[in-house]
């Protein structure tokens, strides 16, 4: 499915929510845009800071992966969410998290209107991965999961039993990639 244009929603809160405040004429003081696909925990996030260049930059960014395939009020209620962190950050100086501001501004915006609710937290489905690889004991063969190689790694059960708690070479995991089982 396409992931739907950000800016003409932004815009159309800007002056509903915000009052214009965050944008001077038809640009916003913050960028907006969907993302690489990296984001893959959370619906999305504000942030602001300085490049290498030494340019500052504040921007919203929505997490594709999550919400690529939601309906169209959970990609309006995290961006709706974000401005508000903008809100606070760029135009009230404020950098407060979910703080009391933060809090007013979102129950004001959903009295305003049924259309989607924000909240701090969001309840959207975050896909599960998969572990790379399975660490295997040669002495007990445990296996347990990994999502990358962990160089040194021994199996705390045998060098538990084994060797009073203490690091041991013999525990050391042997890993192998992990197979999806059909």
């Amino acid at each position: 499915m396409p992931l739907i244009p950000l800016l003409p929603i932004f815009h159309r809160f800007n002056r509903k929510y915000f009052d214009g405040v965050l944008s001077l004429g038809a640009k916003p003081l913050v960028a907006v845009r969907w993302s690489d696909g990296r984001l893959r925990n959370t619906a999305g996030l504000y942030r602001r800071g300085i490049k290498r260049s030494g340019q500052k930059f504040s921007e919203i960014v929505l997490s594709s992966p999550l919400l690529g395939n939601l309906p169209i009020t959970a990609v309006e209620s995290t961006l709706c969410h974000e401005m508000i962190h903008a809100w606070t950050d760029l135009v009230l100086g404020i950098t407060e998290g979910h703080g009391p501001i933060f809090q007013n501004r979102m129950i004001l915006i959903n009295s305003l209107q049924n259309d989607f609710q924000i909240t701090i937290r969001h309840q959207y489905p975050v896909p599960t991965k998969l572990p790379k690889w399975l660490g295997i004991c040669p002495s007990c063969g445990l296996r347990l999961p990994y999502k990358r190689l962990m160089r040194g790694a021994a199996c705390k059960k045998c060098c538990d039993t084994k060797y009073d708690g203490k690091w041991h070479a013999s525990c050391l995991l042997v890993y192998e990639p992990f197979l999806k089982e059909a």
